[in-house]
């Protein structure tokens, strides 16, 4: 029997690869498709940090050490990998942050490889193993159009991966490419700023928000799953704000 809290559509028995899987979203999105019989991947460049997660996640979950921003791993992965049903690229980077007037561009470009560079050459690695008629699903940012001070070059970095949702949804059909773009979510991604700054932070982005609070996981989760799951939608960049964009009027 369904509860309100059971996903929709059913993967069961289908093979779902998540890189970035270790923690944050992309563990979430791992559990979220477990829990609905899906056999998942999960894969980051931390074998502790994998173990514990595939301990947390259960169910039909294997856990692969690999660095996304590493082409010829990548390409060994997807060749042993067998069949894909789809494919959730999770991999987050923290570099290109900071004033326009005083962006390191050495670290805007460090930005660029750590997020940019291994979505898209994970994914061009990952055709051959993909479903024809699975799914490809990005996470970005809403910094993409958020127009916030400071954020430019996160602009730039999630954008980009943005844009080529559309016409890749039109290039690799009947593949379908899509991406969930989180607003502020409480995850690891924040742990380099202190506890109590944090927290800060997130009260302010929370009380901006239509829905009064700042992200968790398993928001974002959801929305990865049903984009998936929905064999109807293509070429799609689903917000994921908690209503942030309405309440600033952009």
């Amino acid at each position: 029997m369904s509860t309100a809290n059971s996903p929709v559509n059913h993967l069961a028995g289908q093979r779902v690869v998540v890189m970035g899987g270790s923690s944050g979203i992309g563990e979430a999105s791992a559990a979220h498709f477990a829990a609905d019989g899906a056999e998942v991947v999960i894969t980051g460049r931390s074998r502790p940090r994998l173990d514990a997660a595939a301990d947390r996640i259960g169910g039909k979950v294997s856990a692969y050490r690999l660095d996304a921003a590493d082409r010829a791993a990548v390409d060994a992965f997807f060749a042993g990998s067998g069949p894909v049903d789809h494919l959730v690229l999770a991999l987050s980077g923290s570099k290109g942050g900071g004033p326009f007037a005083q962006l390191d561009l050495a670290e805007l470009a460090k930005g660029f490889d750590g997020k940019f560079w291994p979505h898209v050459q994970v994914l061009q690695a990952a055709l051959p193993a993909l479903r024809r008629d699975g799914s490809v699903t990005l996470v970005t940012a809403a910094s993409a159009r958020a127009a916030l001070p400071g954020t430019a070059g996160l602009a730039a970095i999630n954008g980009a991966l943005e844009a080529m949702v559309p016409p890749l949804a039109v290039e690799l059909a009947p593949l379908r490419i899509n991406a969930v773009s989180p607003g502020v979510v409480d995850t690891p991604w924040w742990d380099g700023v202190p506890a109590e700054q944090r927290q800060s932070l997130f009260d302010g982005f929370a009380a901006t928000t239509p829905v009064g609070r700042v992200g968790r996981p398993e928001d974002i989760a959801r929305a990865i799953h049903m984009l998936a799951a929905n064999a109807f939608v293509t070429g799609v960049v689903l917000e994921a704000t908690g209503g942030a964009t309405l309440a600033t009027g952009r």
